[in-house]
């Protein structure tokens, strides 16, 4: 994000860096071992374990939309990082895929917008459209009896809706960086009343190939606007950026070797020639068809080879990938939700944050090209506790690749017995 972040636009102090908050000291760092889920949590700043969503004083109908939307009693990330939020603090939380990682951020910033002001008060940014639109439909969800207005500014729709909806007000907006960033600069995306920041997917948000857009984006927030990071993963590059940006903030992070998830059973399956790969997927698709199963290449273009042959066999799958248009890609997660598609064959643009229930396979194709996507695409299964199956094909050169995911997550991937269940 540049070597130091410079002023944002409008701060206070002209050409002071006024809009960037200083770092104060941080209180000592503790674990502490969550018996139930079998987490370890390293803790940084004040931080109060919250059983029940009735004693976060949330506001009634936030509580019912809470309810509403299927949730009894919070997670362990939940537990932790709820309060800080609505308490206004920044804060970094990473948990494990599928445990509740987006609820966290919408309850916070629920609790917090003023329904009574038509202005901006929260911006999500997610490094996907599909995630983006998730991000809206769970924060209406919960907001349903708040009458809460959120709004998903992404690539591939309609520039006219994002002004039109943008003039009238909306207390939320979930967007990807490129389509945001053009509606601050045409100034239809208002920030003076916007009190809080949210970059899900951090790892991925501040890497390489979205940093400078977020640094564009965050010079137009307000000088203490409060910054929230949310990712499964968090790598420790990403946590020393972020002391140009963020005040003092409660860090909540998962250990490493607790990130692979119980319920995922993870196996390999050794396939000598890369055009093996074909009739070993074959092989194993009749078990498949019981469940949902999600495919991952590492190309668009092996995407697109993998479909292409599949059909010729006679398999029904669905495809998807990031140079597909914005309404073919939602025609087919609509589809694949329903269950109208069982198979689907993807790149790692649907490998963070969605959530499909039924999924409880996921094949790696091609292994991912580096170690924290490994996590993302296995979480697409076992989502809340449930169980899970990730196997991998592996060529006699990507050997040393798996290995180095299983020294990284402290886990085991063992070579896949020949009766496997699914």
């Amino acid at each position: 994000m540049a070597d130091r972040l410079g002023p944002r636009v409008g701060s206070a102090g002209g050409g002071k860096a006024g809009g960037l908050k200083g770092l104060r000291g941080e209180k000592g760092a503790r674990t502490e071992y969550v018996g139930k889920e079998d987490i370890e949590f390293t803790l940084e700043g004040e931080i109060q374990v919250m059983e029940s969503f009735e004693t976060m004083g949330l506001k009634e109908d936030l509580l019912r939309g809470v309810f509403a939307y299927g949730f009894e009693k919070p997670s362990a990330v939940q537990q932790r990082a709820i309060m800080p939020i609505i308490s206004g603090r920044d804060v970094v939380a990473q948990s494990q895929s599928g445990t509740g990682k987006t609820a966290v951020f919408c309850i916070g910033v629920l609790q917090s917008v003023n329904i009574a002001s038509n202005e901006t008060q929260a911006l999500v940014l997610s490094p996907t459209r599909e995630l983006a639109e998730q991000t809206e439909k769970v924060m209406m969800a919960l907001g349903d009896f708040m009458n809460v207005q959120c709004h998903a500014c992404i690539g591939g729709k309609s520039i006219g809706e994002d002004i039109r909806r943008l003039d009238y007000g909306v207390h939320v907006v979930s967007g990807t960086p490129g389509r945001v960033f053009d509606m601050l600069r045409r100034r239809n995306l208002r920030t003076r009343q916007l009190k809080m920041l949210v970059i899900d997917e951090a790892d991925e948000m501040l890497s390489k190939g979205f940093k400078d857009q977020i640094y564009d984006i965050y010079r137009y927030l307000p000088p203490h606007c409060q910054v929230v990071l949310i990712s499964a993963t968090m790598p420790q590059e990403v946590l020393d950026m972020t002391k140009k940006f963020m005040n003092n903030p409660v860090k909540i992070l998962v250990k490493r070797d607790e990130l692979t998830l119980d319920g995922i059973k993870q196996f390999f399956v050794a396939v000598e020639r890369e055009e093996w790969k074909f009739d070993t997927l074959c092989d194993l698709y009749d078990s498949l068809i019981v469940t949902q199963a999600v495919i991952f290449c590492n190309t668009k273009r092996k995407v697109e080879w993998l479909t292409g042959k599949m059909r010729e066999a006679n398999f029904t799958v669905a495809s998807m990938h990031g140079d597909m248009p914005q309404k073919e890609r939602d025609a087919i997660m609509e589809q694949f939700r329903g269950g109208g598609a069982r198979v689907l064959i993807t790149t790692d643009v649907w490998g963070r944050g969605l959530d499909v229930q039924q999924v409880s396979l996921v094949i790696c194709y091609d292994l991912p090209l580096n170690r924290e996507l490994y996590i993302h695409r296995i979480g697409r299964s076992g989502r809340f506790g449930r169980k899970g199956v990730a196997i991998n094909f592996v060529r006699d050169e990507d050997v040393r690749v798996l290995r180095d995911i299983e020294q990284f997550y402290s886990t085991q991937i063992d070579e896949m017995p020949m009766n496997l269940q699914l």
